[in-house]
């Protein structure tokens, strides 16, 4: 029960953590008083952010008035980023985020496992065990029991193993087996304990033309064992249908690059049924499922209530429902069962809250502060109605009860000042699920009661103990830092913990490519006024740092100091890591502090170990000057600064003939031709820059949304074909080509140590000028030739590479960096070598 308490308070509060709070309308009150009537939920299970259907989902909650949530099993730390640079942890802590908006516009909830997105899996077979199919199944199952759903609906189909992605059809198989599984008394006992089993009426298979391999062969399909929905319903109390709200939802899976136009019409979808009974009527899941509130006992009197409440709602003044409310509110309180009691109560206060136009809020004087300091609080109340309302008692962290009496007059306010001391040290805000080391599949997460929950809780919350009508009512609000933008007026924040120093080193891979000394620059940042303290790096044997502290001296909160100590490699090919550390007093921290801070999500504070690794590579290399046209995000050009060459980063805009006529090579960033349509146009002095001597590399991009069939001077096709095994076996198909021999000797060994995947999208059909160089494959698939093509075009060279160098240069992979070096290279034999 506590933690479904936290699951409800998370869902209260979320818009008031980070963004605007909501003030609702009339129409937004009715259509929530009208929800109060509807006992019955869904839960809708896929893998990844952005696999859920946000028509379904927004469906359920506005048409049907269905409690729903979207279960995503992984954060989706595994994809690409189309907005920034981030990826892995960082990509899944901004997806988390992107859910979570989404959600708050369909009306749904979030909820997620354990299981980590460690990248395309080609079966399930291999994604369940790199997950650990029991946890997964765990937390599933966890997911039932505490959600208790009356429908599950799954986005993929659970038996078509090894034709679509391993996740996605591990999700459904997963689902399938909890729904028998949630019910059994002996599976997970100590779930049970708390949650009880649980047994969801039905399981559906949200199917649609994708799965029949096209919407012609959809469409003549039979279609009679399936349950249609019209999803296109439109809202007079919202100005939109559902379509568009769904779209809208999408739209914020902007990472990934999703955005989606708003539909208006008939729009159907549809459901096979896997486990369970079939609804009579095909058009309503809940079709012989009590939602009523007779479905919980002494729940008739409540419901009776409640439909009073609904037929009398006054549009023009909502505070004549209060009575009727406030009754229910009572009633509720006395029931048995703690589910829907829980549920329901958090939606009446909701309302009853809206109705009176009750304004609650806590503002702290700083976004950020350390433990021990003491923070001052804002408290403003306000009661814009003319019912009886009264402030007896506000509770503040660390659970202190302040008596008030206060009794709120109508549109009144009423400000109050408190003050507050974090005192645990436990509370350093940061994405629970990153707090302690997991595996390549699965997050740790040792306090059991955050397992499943999207972010973590607010543990600084201030309770309104308020009596309205007679009656007595929590509520609880997160406190939150509030600002005046000059542009965009009020703004939010999160109040947040952090630690009162962090530190990091500016480079996450630094490349020696010679035995000479490198000044490491340092960056303290302090959490708290008047730091004091040292710091020094620990460093991998064989290595010297000088000198081996520096002391440390910031005046203010916020304040940064860069530090520079001297990194000496030895004289040998050889790799580690570098890890600051600020000692302060007898305490020391190693953690970096990040900030992710994107408009369409609310501002991130993550704490990370910080460590930067240190490479001293063998490589050699040609040309001297590139330019990079950025696509999708990453950090190509910042790696290839760390080995020595000049790279400018130009706007398509620029890309003309004499700004180009002074670069040895020109690359195209990830993604470029699905992201940035003014290169369509750039084509041609692109072509002729290699024409006329230059080099050109393209990085990958996906065939869907291309906006150029002309990617390359030749044609050439991009298909789906990827390599996903990181350890996959490597052949040379051209061993004698200068690509593989110049200037750097490519083996075999260039391949060890590469993250996630070999790479992805590659080429499956090209022009006879390309000469394919490697030759790699998946277990039991057929060898993949385009991952790396090269074609001599007038003077120049234009390379075509699917590998993930955008995620093997992060990782320091010595081999990307020298088979890098010489894809620059190509052609350029003539000229004296640059070590």
């Amino acid at each position: 029960m506590q933690k479904l308490l936290v699951v409800l308070l998370l869902s209260v509060t979320f818009s008031l953590t980070a963004q605007h709070p909501k003030k609702p309308n009339a129409s937004h009150i009715y259509d929530a008083i009208e929800k109060l009537n509807f006992l019955g939920s869904v839960l809708y299970v896929a893998a990844h952010p952005d696999d859920e259907n946000t028509r379904l989902i927004s469906y359920m909650v506005n048409n049907v008035n269905a409690r729903t949530a979207y279960l995503s099993l992984t954060r989706g730390d595994g994809g690409q980023n189309l907005i920034g640079p981030e990826i892995r942890e960082l990509l899944g802590v901004i997806r988390t985020q992107e859910l979570l908006t989404a959600r708050g516009i369909d009306g749904g909830e979030q909820l997620f496992t354990r299981a980590n997105d460690f990248g395309y899996s080609k079966h399930p077979d291999e994604t369940l065990a790199i997950w650990n199919k029991n946890e997964v199944l765990s937390d599933v199952v966890l997911a039932i029991r505490e959600f208790k759903p009356d429908v599950i609906i799954n986005r993929f189909d659970h038996r078509s193993p090894g034709t679509t992605h391993g996740h996605h059809t591990s999700s459904a198989m997963l689902s399938v087996e909890a729904f028998d599984v949630a019910n059994d008394p002996a599976a997970y006992k100590n779930q049970v304990q708390e949650f009880g089993t649980w047994q969801p009426q039905r399981l559906f298979f949200n199917t649609s033309y994708w799965f029949y391999g096209g919407q012609d062969k959809f469409d003549a399909a039979d279609k009679s064992h399936l349950l249609s929905i019209d999803i296109g319903t439109y809202y007079a109390s919202k100005g939109k249908s559902n379509t568009e709200i769904a779209s809208l939802s999408r739209s914020q899976h902007k990472s990934q690059g999703f955005g989606d136009t708003g539909k208006r019409g008939s729009s159907l979808d549809y459901l096979e049924l896997i486990k369970g009974d079939m609804p009579i009527d095909k058009s309503n899941l809940f079709d012989g499922i009590d939602t009523s509130w007779n479905r919980v006992k002494g729940g008739q009197a409540i419901g009776t209530l409640l439909e009073k409440v609904q037929r009398d709602f006054d549009f023009k003044n909502p505070s004549a429902s209060i009575e009727g409310l406030t009754q229910a509110y009572t009633l509720l309180q006395a029931i048995e069962n703690a589910h829907w009691k829980a549920i329901k109560s958090k939606e009446l206060k909701n309302i009853i809250s809206a109705c009176t136009g009750l304004y609650l809020e806590a503002v702290a004087n700083t976004a950020h502060a350390t433990v021990n300091d003491k923070v001052k609080l804002d408290l403003e109340i306000i009661n814009r109605s003319s019912q009886n309302i009264t402030l007896a008692s506000v509770v503040i962290p660390n659970n202190l009860s302040i008596s008030k009496n206060i009794t709120l007059l109508e549109n009144i306010k009423i400000a109050l000042q408190e003050t507050f001391t974090p005192s645990n040290k436990k509370v350093i805000t940061t994405p629970y699920w990153l707090t302690e080391k997991g595996t390549l599949g699965m997050y740790k997460v040792s306090n059991k009661e955050l397992i499943g929950l999207p972010e973590t809780p607010s543990y600084f919350n201030v309770t309104f103990n308020m009596s309205i009508n007679g009656v007595t009512i929590p509520y609880i609000k997160p406190v939150v830092f509030k600002t005046n933008d000059p542009v965009k007026g009020e703004t939010y924040k999160p109040f947040e913990i952090i630690p009162e120093a962090s530190v990091k080193i500016a480079e996450k891979v630094i490349i020696f490519d010679t035995k000479s000394a490198k000044e490491i620059p340092v960056i303290v940042k302090a959490g708290k006024d008047n730091l004091e303290g040292f710091v020094s790096i620990n460093h991998p044997e064989g290595w010297r740092v000088l000198p081996k502290q520096q002391k440390v001296n910031i005046t203010y909160k916020g304040q940064e100091q860069h530090l520079v100590f001297t990194v000496i490699p030895p004289e040998y090919q050889d790799e580690g890591s570098l890890t600051p550390k600020v000692t302060i007093g007898n305490q020391s921290y190693t953690n970096e502090l990040i900030e992710i801070d994107y408009d369409h999500i609310p501002y991130q504070t993550v704490l990370l170990p910080s460590e930067s690794k240190v490479v001293r590579l063998d490589i050699k290399k040609q040309g001297e000057n590139i330019a990079y046209i950025e696509g999708a995000g990453d950090v190509v050009p910042e790696s290839l600064r760390q080995i020595g060459y000049t790279v400018d980063i130009i706007k398509p805009a620029a890309i003309t003939p004499a700004n180009l006529s002074k670069y040895d090579a020109v690359v195209i960033g990830i993604r470029a031709y699905n992201t940035v349509e003014e290169l369509k146009f750039k084509q041609e002095i692109l072509f002729d820059f290699v024409k006329n001597g230059g080099n050109m590399v393209v990085q990958y991009n996906t065939n869907h949304r291309l906006l150029t069939e002309n990617v390359a001077p030749f044609p050439l096709s991009l298909s789906k074909d990827r390599v996903t095994d990181e350890f996959a076996e490597v052949t040379f198909l051209e061993p004698n080509h200068s690509l593989l021999n110049y200037p750097n000797t490519i083996t075999q060994k260039d391949f060890e140590g590469w993250t996630q995947e070999r790479g992805l999208y590659f080429p499956n059909q090209w022009d006879k000028h390309f000469t394919p160089i490697l030759s790699l494959h998946d277990i039991n698939e057929t060898p993949k030739k385009g991952s790396l093509l090269v074609a001599k075009y007038g003077k120049g060279h234009y390379i075509y590479t699917g590998l993930s160098f955008f995620r093997e240069f992060p990782a320091g992979v010595s081999g990307a960096y020298r088979l890098f070096a010489n894809i620059l290279s190509v052609g350029k034999e003539t000229i004296p070598l640059k070590n």
